[in-house]
């Protein structure tokens, strides 16, 4: 059987109450926080700040990583243009414009 004997005084156990009634309402003033809707709402709006964070910053180094390569593609490494490459590049993208500045004219006329 467990001892049931108890060698405190009246006023230590009013004291041991007191303290305990203490953290009891200091943890049921935390947990009224966390259950508050605006704290809830507020933790949500942080999550998703925190995700889109993390999507705009793989996205960020994925687009860097493209004009890497791009910029590899048609820049030597002493930074000239590699004519070779862009030549052809400007002159399909002036075709290109040309057909649709000369389509959007048939359509008007």
């Amino acid at each position: 059987m467990a001892d049931t004997s108890d060698t405190r005084t009246p006023a230590q156990i009013e004291a041991d109450i007191r303290r305990r009634r203490e953290v009891l309402a200091e943890t049921l003033d935390e947990i009224g926080m966390r259950v508050h809707p605006k704290t809830i709402v507020g933790d949500a709006k942080a999550k998703v700040v925190a995700n889109v964070d993390h999507t705009l910053g793989r996205a960020y180094v994925q687009v860097n990583r493209v004009v890497t390569d791009v910029r590899a593609r048609f820049v030597d490494e002493e930074g000239a243009p590699r004519l070779e490459r862009v030549v052809p590049v400007a002159l399909v993208v002036v075709g290109v414009v040309g057909l649709l500045a000369l389509g959007t004219r048939r359509r008007r006329g």
